[in-house]
């Protein structure tokens, strides 16, 4: 056959098979769905919490964020438990784990009663946190890898969207998120209650998707490897993908911490790179805006229904925006996107740093004189809108795609760890926080983190666009 007309036959090969990747990696994105609806539901609940178990600024802050102590543990075994067991079982894991949390806080009786029920669904989110951008890169080809692993990013935004309108539209019914609204349940009972059905759905499509072809691999099933990679990828030779695959996994059969160690402090340099960027996406604070946003809105002079609807008008921002990372993450490559929306976020969040220099009072007993609100505002949403379209999906496609084969299970579960970790820190300390210097000084170190990203992305962060999986192994030379 002609070269030229080979290539032809492979590339509509491709096309005729995207529309089945698509929809196997939109299913393993319900995963981020989860992660994001967590997120963000304990938002409208978080003052009724406050009032009903009398909370001070500490307990607030650890009752929202001792969840992220379980999504890190989670994150942390994820990976051994895939390669253990298989992508699709893990994600059923999850999806069981979220569910039976749902159902215990909404039916919680006391503090202690909650934060167990807390913890356990975060587990859960911290297992699909990991397996959804694994199994997304595992199974996308290289040229809509970075759009694909981006419909993670999309999922949790759309999970964070739908979490505020769902606590809106259940506050609005009840009154009040404390007023009691079906079966005698408080609206803040339901607004946990809800997640059930996202966690139903989730667990049912992970039964539905095929396996990861490289963990077929790794298990020694190569010919069902191939076919996935044939009927689903439209890989046009497959078994020869399944020798590189072969290759690259040889050292995989027992991997540890070990396996991570390099010369620079004890890491590989590429997991330092993961763990940065981890850091970095929590530490420019946006999980305060989606945590804390209606107790924040409320508190420096808007209504509580105002409130609520600023919240869910940054959540619908949060997910149009996200869209612009799926279209131009393959086609710009992801260090320019990260370079973006460090300099953006810096912006906005300056701008809002700027804004609370004006407060008058302290804590939640906060107000913006005439005009400084709305600066505050704008300033927020600017940093939420560079924020979704660059460094909340393209953290997340390069840790599912930057590490060589061999160590990529447990270095994607320490990198997501120790997100969930910095995202426990900021959630916590926020209401102490804010009580104690005050939201200029908290923005202020937001703002600074996105500047010192913008550095970080410049002379640490490698190019990964265009490159399958089993190339990162010369990427991995090269960081040598």
């Amino acid at each position: 056959m002609h070269p030229s007309r080979e290539v032809q036959m492979t590339a509509s090969t491709h096309d005729e098979h995207f529309g089945k990747v698509v929809t196997v990696s939109v299913a393993a994105a319900i995963g981020g769905f989860l992660f994001g609806f967590d997120s963000s539901v304990v938002n409208g609940a978080v003052d009724s919490l406050q009032n009903k178990y009398d909370l001070n600024s500490f307990m607030k802050g650890f009752v929202v964020a001792i969840a992220l102590l379980g999504c890190a543990l989670g994150a942390w075994f994820a990976g051994r438990l895939a390669d253990r067991w298989g992508r699709k079982k893990v994600m059923v894991l999850g999806a069981i784990m979220f569910i039976v949390s749902s159902v215990g806080q909404s039916l919680a009786v006391d503090v202690p009663d909650l934060l167990f029920w807390r913890v356990l669904g975060g587990i859960g989110i911290g297992i699909a946190s990991v397996i959804a951008p694994a199994y997304i890169s595992e199974i996308a080809p290289a040229r809509y890898r970075g759009a694909l692993g981006s419909l993670q990013q999309l999922a949790i935004t759309s999970g964070i969207c739908i979490a505020l309108v769902s606590d809106a539209l259940l506050r609005g019914w009840a009154g009040g998120a404390s007023n009691e609204l079906w079966w005698n349940m408080e609206a803040w009972r339901w607004m946990f209650l809800v997640g059930v059905i996202p966690a139903a759905v989730y667990g049912f499509v992970a039964l539905l998707i095929p396996e990861s072809p490289r963990y077929l691999v790794g298990q020694g099933l190569d010919e069902e490897a191939a076919r996935i990679l044939r009927e689903v990828t439209g890989e046009a030779h497959p078994l020869e993908r399944v020798t590189e695959i072969k290759l690259t996994l040889k050292r995989e059969s027992v991997v540890s911490i070990r396996d991570i160690r390099g010369p620079t402090f004890g890491l590989h340099p590429l997991v330092w790179v993961g763990i940065w960027l981890a850091i970095f996406q929590q530490f420019v604070g946006i999980n305060v805006i989606f945590y804390y946003s209606t107790t924040l809105w409320h508190s420096v002079g808007f209504s509580e229904g105002s409130s609520f609807k600023i919240s869910v008008i940054t959540g619908i921002v949060n997910v149009v925006m996200t869209f612009v990372a799926i279209g131009f993450v393959d086609r710009v490559g992801r260090r320019v996107l990260l370079s973006v929306g460090s300099i953006g976020m810096f912006v906005g969040l300056l701008l809002a740093c700027i804004a609370f220099t004006q407060q008058e009072g302290h804590g939640d007993d906060i107000t913006l004189p005439s005009g400084w609100g709305k600066v505050a505002l704008v300033g927020a949403n600017m940093f939420v809108v560079f924020f979704a379209a660059t460094w909340g999906p393209v953290m997340w496609v390069m840790l599912g795609e930057m590490f060589p084969n061999r160590i990529k299970g447990i270095a994607l579960g320490v990198c997501s760890a120790v997100n969930w970790i910095a995202n426990f820190t900021i959630s916590l300390l926020f209401p102490q926080m804010n009580k104690s210097v005050g939201l200029t000084y908290i923005y202020g170190f937001f703002a600074l983190c996105a500047l010192i990203s913008y550095f970080f992305v410049r002379f640490k962060v490698p190019e990964t666009k265009g490159m399958e999986l089993e190339e990162m192994d010369t990427l991995e030379a090269v960081e040598h």
